[in-house]
């Protein structure tokens, strides 16, 4: 099986581990828990060591004749979409009530002390971009930054350590700032690539311009169009939570376009469901927030490889909302 195989089946459940999500150790115990529940194929951040740390994952749940049918992708973004974004306290505007610690879903907040000062810094590398924390914060104290990526130098090296599609994060109203770093993107990786759009920017006439644009010169379904709801919302686990993302890819869908459509943002245990109450066949769904959040116990635990309790505990949840998810699909 290959990755479009996965998706011409209609029964693709892809886990998100987080654009944004650098920590190593946490995607290790990610992948190799949604590998074992039946997932196969995983959303990265690009970089080396969460590439490497994925592939240890599968080795920890896979057997070696079977490595091949697991895939991984990894997703770049334009400045202002917020999966390419990072938080940033203002010390001179926080209050130290450490609300935004307590709400983050990513335990990126940290409480310090600096010279018997008490303050909150934000670990970078496990920050996602979602907002919660800026939402949260009374006083303005919170503020996001992008950092821009040199293409040709972070993507060959991934490359040659055998990923299989390239995703880019478009949520800006910058047209054409977005089909530059989709077309560098082209000119980089040959294989299968995803563009994650959604309509906080875009109307439903622009959504569908933008997808045909950036498709016109690439063959028929080497494209999934990742269609977003409200990115990173799907902590939230009810049907409206999930309402906007099924709406984006029936939209998406009634334009008859040759690519293939995965459901994402506001994804949670309920999407594939309300999908097919609603009768909105797409090719999979994504799972980012919700599926972290899940086992968010287990997977900050220190013990977490050593215990087997602690493992198992997180492959039973995993596996309900797999095999949940999987059931609507198709």
């Amino acid at each position: 099986m290959n990755l479009s195989n996965l998706l011409n089946q209609k029964k693709c459940f892809k886990l998100v581990c987080g654009a944004g999500n650098e920590d190593s150790k946490l995607v290790e115990r990610l992948v190799a828990v949604y590998a074992k529940a039946g997932v196969h194929y995983f959303d990265l951040s690009p970089n080396k060591e969460v590439v490497l740390a994925a592939k240890k994952g599968i080795e920890r749940a896979v057997a070696k004749n079977k490595r091949k049918e697991y895939f991984l992708c990894v997703s770049v973004g334009v400045d202002g979409d917020p999966h390419a974004m990072k938080a940033v306290i203002d010390l001179k505007k926080c209050k130290k009530c450490g609300l935004c610690s307590k709400k983050c879903i990513q335990n990126a907040i940290k409480e310090e002390l600096l010279k018997s000062e008490r303050r909150y810094m934000v670990i970078e590398s496990k920050c996602i971009g979602c907002g919660v924390c800026a939402k949260e914060c009374k006083f303005g104290a919170i503020n996001f930054i992008y950092k821009k990526k040199d293409l040709n130098l972070i993507l060959p090296p991934l490359i040659e350590m055998g990923i299989d599609s390239i995703e880019l994060h478009a949520i800006t109203e910058d047209e054409e700032e977005s089909y530059k770093m989709w077309s560098e993107i082209n000119k980089i990786f040959p294989g299968i690539l995803s563009l994650c759009l959604d309509r906080s920017r875009l109307g439903e006439k622009q959504l569908i311009n933008r997808i045909k644009r950036f498709i016109k010169n690439r063959s028929e379904y080497t494209t999934i169009i990742q269609a977003d709801g409200a990115p990173m919302s799907g902590s939230n686990d009810d049907n409206n939570t999930t309402l906007q993302t099924i709406a984006t890819a029936d939209i998406v869908k009634k334009a008859n376009l040759p690519v293939w459509i995965l459901m994402s943002g506001g994804t949670n245990s309920k999407t594939t469901k309300l999908a097919k109450f609603f009768d909105v066949e797409t090719n999979g769904v994504s799972l980012g927030s919700y599926a972290r959040k899940i086992i968010g116990e287990e997977l900050n635990n220190d013990n977490f490889f050593e215990d087997k309790k602690i493992i198992d505990s997180a492959y039973k949840k995993a596996q309900k909302l797999v095999n949940e998810s999987l059931k609507f699909l198709g």
